[in-house]
């Protein structure tokens, strides 16, 4: 097959495009490098199967040939609050330039979503059905509504005009070339771990999160990519942990000395994360594998590894 990935050299898309090239199909990666970085690519740019296309999505791509799968992963993950625009035009009008590409070359279309979509939730863990309740002017209200607004013009294209679409509401994923710099929880404590500094923790700790390692999410994607199914799927691991222990566990795998530093709970923080993947495990066949001590090893050894690359 002939597949294009938006942010394809990112974090998630750049172990997608490794994938998919190992799986023998040719792939067009397109990112514009805002928050992507050439070194998660370089070993791919050199082959035969991988074509790298710098490029806004928020503008008509070209793209010549056939095209029979698009993944949209663009997107500012932990930027958001710093470029809250940009974030609600990649939802929006990159999403849309995306879908009509899709229409033209009749591709199937894979939407990179998010469990933001669900806001506060209802019911816990989170399920598909859960409509959630996200503030449209709150702090993270630029990536939730933009997650929400591509999942319904997706949908939107699908109903009207027959596009198959496939949405992944995708829980926190980490591990390997996650940027140091990235303000999400887990490479923030890796990176102070390794550089003996108090890792942050803020309120109590006492908030949890479900952190699903990297190769479990791409098998995620690539078998809701081929599966029949058409409606929101959640993927995630719905191994639970308090931020607290978070920390603790990180330090102690990095041989660590350092502390843990207090401080105010960001606002609209979601006390709980957890997502119910019984769809998942019905509809793909699909469930998480790596444990999240084995997962975090891994990525503190890589961070390790590049720690001359990975100073913030």
């Amino acid at each position: 097959m002939r597949i294009l990935i938006t942010g394809a050299a990112g974090f998630l898309g750049s172990h997608l495009a490794d994938r998919l090239v190992a799986d023998g199909h040719e792939v067009v990666g397109v990112d514009d490098f805002s928050s992507g970085r050439w070194g998660n690519v370089a070993d791919l740019v050199g082959t035969d199967r991988f074509h790298l296309l710098k490029a806004d999505v928020v503008e008509p791509l070209s793209v010549k040939g056939p095209l029979d799968h698009i993944y949209h992963l663009a997107s500012p993950v932990s930027g958001h609050l710093q470029h809250p625009v940009a974030t609600l035009r990649t939802g929006a009008e990159g999403t849309r330039q995306l879908l009509d590409l899709a229409d033209a070359t009749g591709a199937r279309f894979i939407l990179a979503s998010s469990s933001d979509v669900y806001g506060e939730p209802s019911v816990h863990p989170q399920v598909e059905s859960d409509p959630g309740r996200v503030n449209p002017v709150g702090p993270r209200a630029s990536y939730s509504e933009a997650k929400r607004y591509a999942e319904a013009l997706a949908t939107a294209y699908g109903q009207t005009r027959g596009r198959a679409v496939r949405i992944a509401r995708i829980f926190n994923t980490y591990g390997p070339r996650m940027r140091p710099e990235d303000r999400r929880v887990i490479p923030t404590f890796v990176r102070r771990a390794l550089a003996g500094d108090p890792l942050p923790v803020f309120g109590t700790g006492q908030q949890t999160r479900s952190f699903c390692y990297v190769s479990d999410m791409v098998e995620g994607l690539v078998r809701l990519a081929e599966s029949d199914y058409a409606g929101p799927v959640n993927l995630g691991n719905p191994d639970e942990v308090r931020i607290l222990d978070l920390a603790k566990q990180i330090v102690a795998l990095a041989g660590s000395r350092s502390g843990l530093e207090a401080g105010p709970l960001p606002a609209e923080d979601p006390p709980r994360r957890r997502p119910d993947v019984s769809l998942a495990i019905r509809e793909l066949q699909w469930r998480p594998l790596v444990p999240r001590r084995e997962g975090l090893q891994r990525t503190i050894d890589h961070f390790r590894q590049h720690e001359t690359e990975n100073v913030a």
